[in-house]
């Protein structure tokens, strides 16, 4: 027998499809069944677009079908006007018979008003079928709603000896210590995050670009901590190919802000890691992917914020080097990549 499970399941996986482009917005699957088979199906459209629900609505052939069929979505109808009419309104106007919610909206502006919306319209509403796994695909959003910051992301590559990087190198370069599979992999990584921050030793050592490269998706936003502004501005961090946002001591006398670039004052004499919080938080950053060095890494861990960490493990041997940042938690999984191994956590 096809549960209600099922169905949220299959829009649990059409609502990956959305990840990295809906932003704002979160990106949500809906699932449109009569008499146990599947008539429409969406996922939330880029920012400004339509949402999973007109989506699905959009795919039904026979809307006739709509008044005795059930539409199941991962996240509560939204109720308000954005730049796009109200979900809930669309399903009272097709009167749909049954609307199943894996997880309830904390915004304000929704916060349970869907709901009310549907059953003042006499349409049966089921909530919290697969609430745990619709939270978790939900969680760049919640964590902005709820949290009032970004979802946060800590990624590094250590040797086997626990190396993060060598003392010194002849190149202004990266030492590579995962294999090229784990790169692509960060590269798929960096395409569902809205941005990505690192030191400023990282960028003088490494002159990175922090961009898109080896998958197919939009390039974060670029995070660079330079307190003094020591950073070179031919470095590529500085290039204009992406929004970049500097972060500088308030002593420091603020730049001419060119093309995608903008600077924002922090107190690097206080705990750096709520700061930076607030300055994404008034950019709008949904998530973030805090790429290190140690001494970054560490001071989101020691502050404990951040909410998964992706270790990538390599298999050479540094004789002397950075060490890796200390991190105690749970692994929630590990895998093989090749002759890699990545271990993930998660902040409980």
């Amino acid at each position: 027998m096809i549960t209600h499970e099922f169905y949220i399941k299959r829009c649990l996986q059409l609502a990956k499809n959305g990840i990295g482009t809906t932003r704002p917005n979160p990106s949500v699957g809906a699932v449109i069944v009569h008499q146990h088979k599947i008539i429409g199906e969406g996922f939330t459209s880029s920012y400004g677009c339509n949402h999973a629900e007109v989506n699905a609505v959009n795919a039904v052939e026979n809307k006739a079908l709509l008044k005795e069929a059930t539409i199941y979505v991962t996240l509560e109808p939204c109720s308000h006007f954005g730049k796009t009419p109200p979900c809930a309104d669309l399903l009272v106007k097709h009167q749909l018979k049954n609307v199943v919610i894996g997880c309830l909206d904390t915004n304000s502006l929704v916060a349970g008003k869907g709901i009310e919306c549907l059953q003042k319209a006499g349409i049966n509403v089921i909530v919290g079928v697969l609430e745990e796994e619709c939270k978790i695909h939900h969680k760049r959003f919640f964590a902005n709603q709820n949290k009032k910051r970004p979802h946060i992301i800590l990624k590094w590559a250590e040797t086997q000896n626990g190396f993060i990087a060598p003392l010194e190198k002849d190149i202004q370069a990266p030492i590579w210590i995962s294999n090229k599979y784990s790169q692509q992999l960060v590269h798929k990584l960096r395409a569902k995050e809205h941005a990505i921050l690192v030191g400023t030793n990282t960028v003088i050592a490494d002159n990175p670009s922090l961009n898109v490269r080896s998958w197919t998706g939009n390039n974060p936003i670029r995070i660079v901590l330079d307190a003094n502004l020591r950073i070179p501005e031919n470095l590529n961090v500085f290039d204009g190919s992406v929004k970049t946002i500097v972060l500088k001591d308030k002593r420091q006398k603020t730049k001419d802000e060119r093309r995608n670039l903008v600077f924002e004052t922090i107190d690097f004499t206080k705990n750096i890691s709520e700061q930076i919080c607030e300055v994404l938080q008034k950019h709008n950053i949904q998530s973030v992917i805090i790429e290190g060095g140690t001494q970054t890494l560490q001071t989101f861990i020691v502050a404990n914020l951040w909410d998964e960490a992706f270790v990538f493990i390599g298999e050479n041997v540094f004789k002397n080097g950075i060490k890796a940042p200390i991190l105690s938690a749970k692994i929630t999984s590990e895998e093989k990549i090749k002759n890699d191994t990545l271990k993930i956590y998660t902040n409980d």
